[in-house]
């Protein structure tokens, strides 16, 4: 059947429905980390949530580059597609800064009138905090390194600085579950403890996303799915890195320095 329009008509697909259902098993097992102190199932969700999410971009790059789905028109609609996610995502941690500044600036009764509330022992923001934005600032200069490396054809500098950034984000989430772990209150801990848990919670879930979605762009650059001239996924999760790192700037600055 011949196709006379420049657009994609998505098939069928699995990954919708098994992502629905990854994403409430994540938020069920989350509730029960909460009540019952039990890890294992967040844990087991969080990577059936990853692999689905993986293997969804993975068709996706192979609509692109096998069949050939993705014409420049619709390359051009995915683009912005991605822009109006990203510009959802800044108004969701928006929302996040602004109830941790409507209960910092003006403390109510129920937590004595002072921020941080009494009792409260805040993370030091010279410490773990502080490595982690270094971390995060330099994974930013890794993911920029591979896209100008791929532009320039230098294909092994770009699957090196690529691991770099991946190797980078995995040790971002590892000093990020260390903090939690020593951390002197926890999310039940007056507004303090239920607002900084939450959005760097948060951060940190999209911080795992981020992390598949670039290993989904080295996996289709190792395999010859991308080139100078098409390679969308590894610019696409270049954005979506950069907004991690910047909402993770604007984290530090109110959380951890202004807090402390």
């Amino acid at each position: 059947m011949k196709k006379n329009h420049p657009f994609h008509l998505v098939t069928n697909s699995p990954w919708p429905l098994l992502m629905s259902f990854s994403i409430m098993n994540f938020l069920m097992s989350t509730v029960m980390l909460f009540n019952q102190k039990k890890v294992e199932f967040l844990m087991f969700s969080t990577i059936l949530l990853m692999l689905n999410l993986y293997q969804w971009w993975r068709d996706v790059k192979r609509e692109s580059s096998l069949k050939g789905d993705h014409t420049n028109i619709v390359k051009k609609m995915i683009k912005m597609g991605m822009i109006m996610f990203i510009l959802s995502e800044i108004m969701f941690f928006f929302s996040f800064f602004w109830g941790f500044f409507h209960s910092s600036l003006s403390p109510s009764m129920d937590i004595g009138l002072k921020w941080p509330p009494k009792g409260i022992l805040p993370f030091n923001p010279m410490e773990i905090p502080l490595l982690n934005t270094i971390i995060l600032i330099s994974s930013g200069a890794s993911i920029t390194w591979a896209h100008q490396s791929l532009l320039s054809k230098k294909f092994k500098q770009t699957i090196s600085s690529m691991l770099i950034t991946i190797l980078l984000s995995v040790y971002f989430t590892s000093l990020q579950w260390i903090e939690y772990k020593n951390s002197t209150f926890t999310i039940s801990d007056s507004v303090f403890g239920s607002s900084f848990f939450l959005t760097t919670g948060f951060h940190g879930i999209h911080v795992l996303m981020g992390t598949i979605f670039i290993i989904t762009a080295l996996q289709s650059i190792t395999s010859m799915k991308s080139s100078k001239l098409n390679h969308l996924s590894l610019e696409l999760s270049a954005w979506y890195w950069h907004f991690v790192d910047v909402v993770w700037l604007f984290l530090y600055l109110i959380m951890y320095w202004w807090n402390k």
